[in-house]
Order: structure tokens, then C-alpha cells, then sequence
């Protein structure tokens, strides 16, 4: 594609304009979710459903991006997806039910992940080889930096709005952004090619069925519950069933001698493993501290998540210059060590007596690691298949929604596990006299006594759980990190 410097700056602000909106949304949500129980009439995991359905819906519109992209062409998937993420902000504006607000999240979903693939794909063929690099950076800045914007400007809109100004916000920057889109985007040479559509049916119902496993099996019980078991037995025998039409067919959804390739295979497991896996928990975990530990407004929280997050952005850039400079490997290689070094010496040591600055710059280190780890990786898998970045692209961005969801799912298990443990441990090591000594001398009737006391050993519990979660949440990393070596073992190969 041979692009004027207008054209790539025009064509790339078009782009990332659509996916810094897409992936905000992500987390600008999860501020106003708890916030919508009473207004929707419902319970937390009645509101859970407009995270869950958004997730089940981006995750089939990933498994046809591929398809749309070679009949329909880049540009035309991109606007037609940035057009229905507009149009569902929208009317998750105006909802006034659960039932709606879901429905209208599935539609978003079903938007959101056609822009990410698009806008992935966009940038990366506007920049020669030698500016690879640099491209990713610039698209880092809508993956990785704008989920540490959402928790911000969401924390503002909810304090100094109301709720619905979240999915309001959206709707003037879509329209702007998809008619600017028509306006100047070139049209693509398209390629017709056909959908094996029982391998995207079982593969699809077997990322879904996993989804909800992951998004209710804490809440259910996991494989205690008829529910889950049943949900299990139908994601591992669909998946079995994409195996084998995958194998038993010429028209496969996947291009599987993609995985031959070194560079290929470790970068898409270390997507999967870093950042889906241990990356996205502290993304999780840090803004569930900040509120229920530290005890924060939600915009006091969004700007603990910024203070790291602007580090991102900033890292994001110069990993991608440097990356085009000397090699993906070695920037994925020190931001890897520096995650390490964050996430086992640094972060486990935050907890409820430490103070909101400290906090903050104990986080800091993590912003750079996550900023020196996209555009690298995203180089490594892209420039490993020039020739099917449409699957390649399709592959990270799924890697990324699944395992990010493990890494959510894990996370909330892990919390609720070490803080019943710290708990029951806490009652164990208690001197009976002194505890009721000291109930006795705070001048309350026993109950309510009682109570303060509880709900004080059960912050605590919690407070010391994070600090096991937080931990647990960096042997990910570690285990992410041997394929990070792999990748300088030159006789180290695939297939």
C-alpha cells in the first residue's frame, strides 16, 4: 500500500482513535457496574452479566474477523465495527433494564472486537518494515495505555455525572471518527475467500462455554455445581469436534503452520501466559484494592491506576523506536525483568497501611513493563507471518481475550481463597481472654461489639490476602518468562 505522510498520520489517527475507544470501555465499565444494582433492579450477579455478555460477544466476533477482512476488506470491517460499538453505547445510554443494557453490551461487544483486529491491521500496514516498531507503539497506546484511562475518566463521569455519560461519551467520538473514516480511508483490494462455519460454530461454543466457566464457576461453586459440570462437558466435547473438522478439512479457520514458526509460537505464549495470565490480575486486582481495602473514591482510584498507566503510554512508544532499531527480543527481555523484579519485591509489599503515594510509585515499574511489552511482542508475531497478519492478528487478540479472562477468573478465586484462609487463621492464633476484654472495654452492647470487631478481622484478612494474590499473580510471570529465554536459544525450533 502506497500511502502519502498525510495519509499514513490521517489513516493512523483514524485507527487508533477507534481502538483507544474500544478497549476504554472495557474498564471504564467495571467503575459504574456496582453502581447499577439499584438502578437496574437487580443483584451484582445480575450487573455481572453486562461484563460477561460483552466478553462472550467480542469473543465469536473475533473467530470471523478474519473472514470479514478478506471479503469486505480492513477499512470497511473497521467502520462497520466502530458503527455498531457507537450505536450500542448508545443505547446502553438509554437503557432503564438488566435485560437491555445486556442485549445492547452484546451488540457492543460484537463492535469492539471487529475494530480491535481492524485497527491492529490498519496500523501495521501503514508503516514500512523498518517503522514496524513504531507502529505498535502508537497501537499500544489503545490497548495497553487506554485501560488505565478508563478507571480515571469513569471515576470522573460517575462523581461529577451520572452512570450513563460512561457509554454517552462514546457516541460523539464514534460518529466523528466513522465519518472521517469515509471521508478519507482508501478502499482495499478484498480476496473472496469461504467460512468453515461447523469449526466456527463448535470453536465458538466452546470459547463461550469456557467464558462462563470462568465468568460463574466462583459464584456457583465451580465443579460442585451440576451447572458448571454440564457447561464443562460441552466446551471440551465442542472443542474436540473443532479438532477434528479442523483436521478432517482443507477450508480450515486457522492457519496452523503458523505455529512452525519460532518467533511465532513463543510470542503468542507469552501473550497468553504475561499478559493474559498475571498482566491482566493486577489490572484487576489493583482498583478492587484501592476501593475496598484503601477505602478510595472511585476517582481518587482512577487516578492510582493513571499513575501508572501514563507510564505505559510513554513506554509503549519508545519500546516500539527501539525495537525498529535494535530487536523486539531484547526490549521484551528487560521489560520482562523489570516485571519481575515489580511484581515479587514491590507490589506484594501494598497494603492497607500503605500510603496512596508510595502505592502509586510501587506500581510504576509495572506501567514501564507493560509499556516495553506489547509493541515488541505484537512485532515479533506480525513480522513471523507477513503473509496471514489477518490470522495473525486474529490469534493474538483471542489469546488475549482468553487469557485474560483465566487471569480475571484466577485472580477472583485466589482472593477469596487467601482471605477465608488468613480469616480462619487469625481466629485460630487468638487468646479468647484478651479478645473478650477487650469487646468488653469498648463500651458497646456485645452484638454490636461483636460486629465491629468481625468486620475489622475480615478487612484485615482481606488486606493480607492481597499481599498472597499479588504474589501468586507474579509466578505467571515467571513461568511466562522461560519462553522469553526460548526465544535466544537459536537451536530451539518448532515442528
Amino acid at each position: 500500500m502506497n500511502l502519502t505522510k498525510f495519509q499514513v498520520i490521517t489513516f493512523t489517527l483514524i485507527a487508533i482513535t477507534g481502538a483507544f475507544m474500544a478497549v476504554m470501555d472495557t474498564t471504564i465499565v467495571d467503575i459504574i457496574v456496582p453502581k447499577l444494582t439499584g438502578v437496574l433492579a437487580t443483584d451484582m450477579y445480575g450487573v455481572q452479566w453486562i461484563i460477561t455478555a460483552y466478553m462472550l460477544s467480542a469473543a465469536v466476533s473475533l473467530l470471523i474477523s478474519p473472514y470479514l477482512i478478506h471479503n469486505f476488506g480492513k477499512h470497511k470491517v473497521f467502520l462497520f465495527g466502530l458503527s455498531v460499538f457507537t450505536l450500542a453505547s448508545f443505547m446502553c445510554g438509554i437503557s432503564n433494564s438488566l435485560e437491555f443494557i445486556v442485549f445492547s453490551r452484546v451488540i457492543q461487544g460484537f463492535g469492539e472486537a471487529l475494530v480491535m483486529v481492524t485497527a491492529h491491521i490498519m496500523i501495521f500496514s501503514y508503516f514500512p518494515p523498518d517503522k514496524k516498531g513504531i507502529a505498535m507503539g502508537i497501537f499500544a497506546l489503545g490497548v495497553a495505555f487506554a485501560p488505565a484511562i478508563g478507571p480515571t475518566l469513569g471515576g470522573y463521569l460517575v462523581e461529577y455525572f451520572n452512570w450513563r455519560m460512561v457509554f454517552f461519551i462514546n457516541v460523539p467520538i464514534g460518529i466523528v471518527t466513522v465519518i472521517a473514516g469515509i471521508i478519507l480511508l482508501t478502499k482495499d483490494k478484498t480476496n473472496k475467500v469461504s467460512l468453515n462455519i461447523y469449526s466456527l460454530t463448535f470453536l465458538s461454543l466452546s470459547t463461550l462455554t469456557l467464558l462462563i466457566i470462568l465468568s460463574k464457576g466462583q459464584q456457583l461453586g465451580w465443579f460442585g455445581n451440576d451447572y458448571i459440570l454440564w457447561l464443562s462437558f460441552i466446551s471440551l466435547v465442542s472443542f474436540l469436534m473443532f479438532i477434528y473438522i479442523e483436521l478432517s478439512s482443507e477450508n480450515r479457520l486457522i492457519e496452523y503452520k503458523l505455529f512452525k514458526i519460532k518467533e511465532f509460537t513463543l510470542g503468542i505464549l507469552i501473550y497468553f501466559v504475561i499478559l493474559g495470565f498475571s498482566m491482566y490480575q493486577y489490572f484487576y486486582l489493583l482498583p478492587v484494592f484501592y476501593e475496598h481495602i484503601k477505602g478510595l473514591p472511585s476517582l481518587q482510584t482512577g487516578i492510582g491506576i493513571f499513575g501508572f498507566g501514563v507510564f505505559i503510554g510513554i513506554f509503549s512508544i519508545l519500546a516500539g523506536i527501539i525495537s525498529d532499531k535494535f530487536s523486539p527480543k531484547i526490549v521484551i527481555l528487560v521489560g520482562v525483568i523489570i516485571y519481575l523484579i515489580d511484581t515479587i519485591f514491590f507490589i506484594p509489599k501494598i497494603n492497607y497501611y500503605t500510603p496512596f503515594f508510595q502505592a502509586v510509585v510501587y506500581t510504576i515499574p509495572f506501567g514501564i513493563a507493560m509499556g516495553m511489552f506489547f509493541a515488541p511482542v505484537t512485532v515479533l508475531v506480525m513480522k513471523a507471518a507477513p503473509e496471514h497478519n489477518e490470522q495473525a492478528t486474529m490469534i493474538m487478540d483471542y489469546v488475549r481475550f482468553v487469557g485474560g479472562s483465566f487471569g480475571t477468573a484466577i485472580a477472583t478465586n485466589n482472593l477469596e481463597f487467601f482471605k477465608n484462609d488468613m480469616f480462619l487463621k487469625m481466629n485460630e492464633n487468638q487468646h479468647s481472654w484478651y479478645i473478650q476484654n477487650f469487646l468488653d472495654n469498648l463500651g458497646l452492647s456485645i452484638d454490636k461489639a461483636k460486629a465491629i470487631f468481625g468486620n475489622y478481622e475480615m478487612l484485615m484478612a482481606t488486606n493480607y490476602g492481597f499481599y498472597n494474590v499479588f504474589l501468586n499473580a507474579s509466578f505467571y510471570g515467571i513461568v511466562g518468562s522461560v519462553f522469553v529465554f526460548l526465544l535466544f536459544v537459536k537451536r530451539f525450533r518448532f515442528g
